[in-house]
């Protein structure tokens, strides 16, 4: 399947050499981990509290307890291994082809897979802080910590590295993102509903010659994309074949 698609995006990757990958929760979907807004995804799951609730600033300093249930449970799948997806745009970084991967998920499987220029617009699970003392912790420490994660150094809340909603996003990040995409001559945007601002918006600053869509289903905002492949993004960077 795809084959006529593969075969476009392989002669647009063929003659790219600045390529940046944005991508979202059908990236990781691939490796079982899931996502917030599909048909059976965590919106459509019931809780007492809604997810978008819990994953909260608000929700976070005054419910800790029951934010760290929810978010040891659901979102921190640390036996997720990268999928064709991840291995296949770490080989491109590494053949010279892709300078950056943008990405709004939080499991760190593209560093796991061997990428190096991450911008991860939603931060990480794999790097956690100290309230108060700004000592570091990393996943499992707060995975396997019972009830609410607490520093040993000091006593305080731990919080992880993740932007919660009513937060802000990290202004260098923003800008590495930014400037990439800017900079590049192909945009791939991957697994994507294109739902969340401010994140959706910055393929906007792409000026480049190949914008490349790859989505299970319709993204939300049209972009005027010189390929749409509706199918799953590891089954269809699998195929491509890397210099």
């Amino acid at each position: 399947m795809y084959e006529r698609e593969v075969l476009q995006l392989q002669k647009m990757i063929d003659e790219s050499c600045r390529i940046v990958f944005f991508g979202g929760a059908g990236v990781s979907t691939e490796s079982n981990i899931p996502d917030f807004r599909s048909a059976d995804g965590l919106y459509h799951q019931s809780y007492k509290y809604s997810p978008e609730q819990v994953v909260s600033h608000s929700f976070f300093m005054h419910h800790t307890e029951a934010f760290y249930e929810f978010y040891k449970d659901k979102m921190m799948i640390l036996d997720a291994k990268p999928n064709p997806a991840h291995l296949k745009l770490a080989e491109l970084e590494q053949s010279g082809k892709l300078t950056a991967v943008v990405t709004q998920n939080i499991d760190g499987l593209h560093q796991a897979a061997g990428s190096r220029n991450v911008y991860e617009l939603h931060g990480s699970i794999m790097r956690n802080y100290c309230m108060d003392c700004g000592e570091f912790y990393d996943a499992e420490y707060v995975k396997y910590s019972d009830g609410i994660a607490r520093c040993k150094k000091c006593g305080g809340i731990i919080k992880p590295d993740v932007v919660l909603y009513e937060e802000g996003l990290d202004n260098a990040t923003i800008q590495g993102a930014v400037q990439a995409i800017g900079e590049a001559d192909m945009l791939i945007i991957g697994g994507t509903s294109l739902v969340v601002y401010p994140a959706a918006g910055f393929v906007d600053y792409f000026q480049g010659k190949y914008l490349v869509l790859i989505n299970k289903s319709e993204t939300s905002r049209r972009v005027r994309a010189s390929l749409t492949i509706s199918a799953p993004i590891g089954k269809v960077l699998g195929q491509i074949k890397v210099e």
